[in-house]
This record gives structure tokens, sequence and C-alpha cells, in this order.
């Protein structure tokens, strides 16, 4: 058998498995999606976003912002996906309803660069890990080598391994928990609640309780963009809902508050408070919270590389663009931009950045699918071109104005005139309301 021969049957036939972008009838429990958006964001990403806030902001205030910005943003997050259950559609192919059948390509491309860049985040931090670990026992180091070879391994995983890393991430999940707990016994069995509410706080970080809230609704901003593509899954609108809702809200408050915890105890332990580096908390907890993260990462960054792909394979209705280039494709330039370890000194802007391109997007489509359609999308949301949700050459212009104009809100109160409110919610509440004057006053407020 020859190697084209190989090639094309496999082509074939992850091409065939990736085109999921039709409606799906879902059977899951609310128990079953409780558990897959649990395991899914048990990840490092989602730990180290909690070290941020100590000393940022007394640890009390933390842990309050960490839970009230995790329940305001689970109201998002389970809001498009509820729109998933219902349609049976993953969430790019939702936006179709608002921004038109070729609008939607807007946010598409917007999911690309984002779960791209979640790639290369994740891969990173997952070879400073393992160069911490080679370092000890070997005294090697080359943090760089090692984070483009995670991120090669994470490219074969999506390619041939996805299914099975599916299947086997709830039962991960599980011993996540219990280095958690671990780690949690760990650090409060030599410290007090009231020696980690003595840590004093750093004013030249500039923080404010509002700002961590931001970031941590930010955090479920990120995740929304799968919530559709998980909870289309669900048997039931109120399975998807509340097995979203608890599964996503206790596992990023777990998440989170373990990284505080940790880097918590690192701080009352004499050491440095290095917010966002995995090599604070591995040093005092060792090799099982580095097996953790390693692991974590694989199971969720080939995911991430494995739905990245199939957007771009489902962006094209007419099927020209094949699974397997395009993941060789992407693949390639993920393993290259895991190697720009700068990024990680950068993510609070790149959280920033997620938020400037998709709160305008999910507020759009929110008060598109609630207000103006009666929470139903029709069978038009499935065609290729006209109906309902051509609108002009198939873009609701209104939308992408609503979208563009609340990005720049976005990218204003982060970056030039800094919100002490943040920019996350005026932002979402600029884009809904802009959305919904544009469309009372064109008259597009029919249901499809």
């Amino acid at each position: 058998m020859s190697l084209k021969t190989v090639y094309a049957g496999l082509d074939a036939r992850l091409s065939a498995e990736a085109d999921s972008s039709g409606p799906v009838k879902g059977t899951l429990s609310g128990a079953r999606i409780g558990m897959i958006w649990l395991a899914a964001n048990l990840v490092v990403t989602t730990l180290l976003t909690g070290t941020l806030f100590v000393t940022a902001v007394p640890f009390p205030t933390a842990v309050t912002m960490i839970v009230v910005g995790t329940l305001v943003g689970a109201v998002v997050l389970t809001s498009i996906g509820a729109i998933g259950t219902r349609t049976g559609l993953p969430t790019m192919a939702v936006t179709r309803g608002a921004f038109g059948l070729r609008g939607s390509l807007l946010p598409v491309g917007a999911n690309v660069v984002i779960l791209m860049g979640w790639s290369w985040v994740q891969a990173m931090l997952a070879g400073v890990t393992v160069n911490h670990v080679v370092h000890e026992f070997t005294g090697f180091s080359n943090p760089v080598l090692f984070s483009m070879l995670c991120q090669l391994l994470v490219v074969i995983l999506a390619i041939f391994g996805h299914s099975g890393i599916s299947r086997v991430e709830p039962w991960l999940a599980v011993v996540i928990l219990a280095v958690i707990a671990w780690i949690f016994a760990t650090a409060l069995g030599r410290f007090s609640p009231a020696d980690f509410a003595g840590i004093e706080v750093d004013p030249a970080l500039g923080s404010t309780p509002a700002i961590v809230l931001d970031l941590v609704v930010a955090t479920a901003v990120s995740w929304t963009v799968l919530s559709a593509d998980i909870n289309r899954m669900a048997r039931s609108t109120r399975a998807g809902v509340l097995g979203g809702g608890i599964g996503y809200s206790l596992s990023t408050i777990v998440a989170m508050l373990l990284g505080a915890t940790a880097l918590g105890y690192v701080v009352l332990s004499g050491g440095e408070a290095v917010s966002f580096d995995p090599v604070a908390i591995v040093g005092p907890f060792g090799v099982p919270l580095a097996l953790v993260i390693f692991f974590s990462v694989m199971a969720t960054n080939s995911m991430v590389v494995y739905g990245m792909t199939t957007t771009v394979v489902n962006a094209r209705p007419d099927g020209r663009v094949r699974f397997l280039p395009a993941a060789l494709i992407l693949g390639t330039v993920s393993i290259a931009g895991s190697a720009w370890l700068g990024l990680l000194d950068q993510f609070t802007s790149f959280l920033t950045v997620i938020s400037s391109l998709f709160v305008p997007v999910f507020a759009v489509v929110i008060v598109d699918y609630y207000w103006f359609k009666r929470a139903r999308y029709g069978k038009d949301l499935l065609r290729s071109s006209g109906g309902a949700f051509w609108y002009s050459g198939g873009i609701n212009w209104i939308a992408v104005v609503s979208w563009a104009a609340g990005a720049a809100v976005s990218v204003v109160l982060s970056f030039v005139w800094p919100s002490p409110l943040g920019a996350t919610l005026p932002t979402f509440l600029c884009s809904a309301l802009l959305y919904w004057g544009g469309m009372r006053l064109s008259g597009h407020t029919r249901r499809a």
C-alpha cells in the first residue's frame, strides 16, 4: 500500500468525521454534560489565572470575585449553549442567525485566531513545566524545545487520538481532582485561612476588585466559543443549562482557587509571588502537580487543535476544505508559534483580546436569538444562500457594525483609558444596545 493511498484513506475518514456542522440530536444527560465541562476546564490556564490575583487584591476579595465572576460568566456561556441544544448546531454555525450566512465568517475567523493563541499558551505552559522537571533531574534546560515538542505531540493526538482523549478526559479529571484535594490539604494544613487573608497587597500592581471580576468573566467568554459545540449534545435545554452551568462553574472556581491557594502558599513560605508561572507552584508541590499540568494540557490542547481544524473545514459548506491538509497546516503554525514564550508575559492582554473579539459577538447573538427571534431559529440557518438569514448579500451589517463598535469600546477601555470597572461588561451592554437599536430601526425584527 502506497503512502499516497494511506494519506487519502486517512484524509477521507477524518474529513467525514469532522463534517459535523449540521444539526445533531443530543442524547446526553445533565450529569454527563456537567462532567464534560468539569473535565474540559480543569486546565492549567484556568489554574494559573487564579495566581494573577494573589497580592493584586486581598485574598478574601479574590475568592469573592472568582465566585461572582464565574457565575456571571456562566450566564453568558449557558445562554449560548442553550441555542446549541435547541438547534443542534455548534457555536460558530449559530452565529449565522445574527451575522448572516456569509457574515458569520467574521466570528469564524476570530475563533481560529483565538484557538491558535490558546494552543500556543498551553503548549508553552506544558513545555516550561517539562523543562523544569528535566532540569531538576539532569541539569539540561531548553524551554523552547520542550514547548515545541509538547505541541508536536498535541498535533499528533489531534489527528490520530482525539476520540480516545475525549473518552479518557473525564477519568483524567478525577485524577486531577485528587491532586487538587492533596494540594488544598497541604496548603491549609500548614497555613490557616487567616494567614492567607493576611497576605499583603502590592499597590504597584494597580489592580482592583472590578478588574479581577473582569478577568474572571473574560475567562468564561473564552470558553463560550465552545459552549454550543458541547451543549448541543445535551438531550434537553434543561440538561444543557444545568449540566453546563454547574460543571463550568465548579471547575472554574476550584481551578482558580487552587492557583490562588498554591501561590499564596509559596508567598507564606517566604517565596516570591510570580504569577502565571507554572514553575513557581510546581516547585513546592513536586512531580505530581507537574504531571497534572502536562496531561491536562495534552488532553485539552489536542481538542483545541482538533476544534480549530473542524472550524476551518466547516467554514465552507461545499466541502472543498479537507481535514488532514488543514490540520497539517494549522498544526505546523501552532508548533512554530509555541516557541514564542514571550506570549506568557502578555496573558492578561490575550484575555483582553478575546473579550474584545467575542464579547460583542455573544451580545449580538443573545439579543438576536432571545429578543428578536423569540428563541427560535428556523431551517433557513442551514441554507448556503437566500432565506431569512441572507440579509444583505449574506451579511447583516447591523451585527457587523455592532461587533466593530463593541470591539472598539473594549480596546479603548482596556488600553487607552482603562476603566476601573473593567471592559467586559460595558462592552457587552454597548454591543447589545447598539444591535437592539439598529435592528429596531431597520425593521429586521421578524422571526425566522
